[in-house]
Parts: structure tokens; sequence; C-alpha cells
């Protein structure tokens, strides 16, 4: 291949991911929020779980959650209907922030990875990951704060 074809090439490339990274991302199940505070819960609506394409209702397999009180955030995993798990996002390894990849917590830092259950599943962390206790109300979930 010359030069100028390489060239041509390239510039191809980057047109195209540039144009098929906003598609992409709108095919991920993951949702950053806001969740509202109140007292000493943090308020998730059920909502934010739906993805309706086409007339058909679809759920997300987690949320995000955030809000600038909370230091980390938090991951909300829809595990059924009727059951959420809600995990703090800090890694207990040396306290990174982990990222959500599918049923997967991921510390970038140095490998751990937890389950959607905050259960370690790879080290080197030892520690599962907080837990917060959740309840459905009003077609919201109500996450505690208060250390479990």
């Amino acid at each position: 291949m010359n030069r100028k074809d390489f060239i041509k090439t390239c510039g191809y490339t980057c047109l195209g991911s540039l144009a098929l990274g906003p598609l992409l991302q709108s095919c991920t199940p993951m949702k950053m929020i806001t969740g509202t505070i109140e007292g000493e819960n943090i308020l998730v609506q059920l909502s934010d779980f739906k993805i309706v394409k086409k007339e058909e209702v679809l759920f997300r397999k987690y949320l995000i959650v955030q809000n600038e009180l909370l230091q980390f955030p938090i991951c909300v995993y829809r595990v059924s209907e009727t059951e959420y798990s809600a995990l703090w996002m800090k890694c207990t390894h040396q306290g990174n922030e982990l990222t959500a990849f599918g049923d997967k917590l991921h510390c970038s830092a140095h490998g751990s990875e937890f389950d959607k259950h905050g259960n370690v599943t790879n080290g080197p962390a030892a520690n599962q990951l907080r837990t917060f206790e959740v309840i459905i109300e009003n077609e919201q979930l109500k996450i505690s704060l208060k250390a479990v």
C-alpha cells in the first residue's frame, strides 16, 4: 500500500469511528443518574431502568447513581423485578473507584473484580464491597445510606 492510500484508509477509519461512537454508546445498558438524597436514603426511580425500543420494554442490568454528597458512586443492579443490589463503587483493596462491566465491577488499578452482589471474584482485594439495603416503595428504590 502506498503512502496516499494508507493516509486515506486511516482517515476513513477515523471518520467511521467518530460517527459510530455515539451510536454504540446508545446500545450500552448502563446509565448514570443523579440520585436525590432524602434523610438517610438516596432515591432512584424504577423507570430509570426501563428502555423502550420499538414498543418493546427492556430493562438495564444496572444504573450508576451519583450525588455530590457521595465520595463514590453506587452501582444498583436489577437482579429481578423485585430484587436490587446496591454496591459502593470503592475497591476494598486500596480504595480506588470501580468501573461497571455487565455483571462485574472492576478495579483498573490492580485488577480486582466483584460480582453484582459485591463478592470478590478476583484479587488482590480480599473483602467484599459495601452493600446498601434497597427497598421498593412508590415506584422508586430507597437505598439506605446507613452502614449495614
